[in-house]
C-alpha cells in the first residue's frame, strides 16, 4: 500500500489524493503539521531531503517527491493521461503552467493568509503582488476554460486536477471567483465526478 506524507490544507497533496482516490488505489495518509516544521525533521529529511511534502513512499521502490512528478506516476497507463502524444503535451503545458504561474501566487497568498494567519496589512506589497500575478493566471485559467468542458481533449485528465487543487480554494487566497464563470462552471464539473473529495477528506 502507498504511504502519503502529506498536510491536508496543501493543494499539491490534494492533487495526490484526488489521483489517489479517482483511480481506487489504496493508500496509508500520514499527516505532518508543515507549519510547526514537521517537514524539517531529520526523519523526514532523510525521506526527502527537500523537506516538502507531499512525499509518496513506493512499497518496494522508495520516495518520491513533488506532487507533478507523483500524480504522472500514479497515473500512467489510465485515462487521466491522454494517449495521444499532442494532447498529453497539452497537458504538460497546464502542469507547467500550473506550477509556475497559479500555484507560486495563489497558493502562496492562501498559506499566509488561511494557514498562517497572516493580516493583508502584515503581508504589504507581497500580497499586492501576489495578487496582481494570481488575478493573471485565473485569466489565463480563463481562456482556457471558455467553450470547453475540461482542458485537454474534452475529457478529465491530470490538468484538470492539478489546476483544481489550487483554484477552487482562490477565495481563501483573498482571490474571488465571481468574475470567472468559466472557471466556477469547470469547478463544478470536477466536483461532480463520483470519485472526487473535499480537500479536507483523506
Amino acid at each position: 500500500m502507498y504511504r502519503l506524507y502529506d498536510y491536508r490544507p496543501s493543494g499539491n497533496g490534494y492533487k495526490v489524493r484526488l489521483v489517489l482516490r479517482e483511480l481506487d488505489l489504496a493508500y496509508e495518509l500520514i499527516e505532518l503539521d508543515i507549519k510547526v516544521g514537521a517537514s524539517r525533521t531529520a526523519e523526514f529529511l532523510a525521506k526527502n531531503p527537500n523537506g516538502r511534502i507531499p512525499l509518496l513512499e513506493v512499497p518496494g521502490r522508495g520516495f518520491l517527491a513533488e506532487s507533478h512528478a507523483i500524480i504522472s506516476f500514479l497515473a500512467e497507463g489510465s485515462a487521466l493521461v491522454p494517449r495521444d502524444a499532442w494532447q498529453r503535451a497539452l497537458m504538460w503545458q497546464w502542469l507547467c503552467f500550473e506550477q509556475y504561474n497559479l500555484e507560486p501566487n495563489v497558493g502562496t497568498a492562501r498559506f499566509w493568509l488561511a494557514s498562517m494567519k497572516r493580516t493583508p496589512a502584515e503581508l504589504g506589497d507581497k500580497l499586492v503582488e501576489k495578487h496582481a500575478k494570481g488575478r493573471e493566471a485565473l485569466a489565463v485559467l480563463e481562456r482556457g476554460l471558455e467553450g470547453r468542458s475540461f482542458l485537454v481533449g474534452d475529457a478529465y485528465s491530470l490538468a484538470d486536477i492539478a489546476l483544481y487543487a489550487y483554484t477552487h480554494v482562490a477565495d481563501e487566497a483573498g482571490l474571488p471567483l465571481a468574475a470567472y464563470p468559466a472557471i466556477r462552471a469547470w469547478i463544478s464539473r470536477v466536483e461532480q465526478r463520483p470519485k472526487w473529495a473535499p480537500i479536507t477528506a483523506t
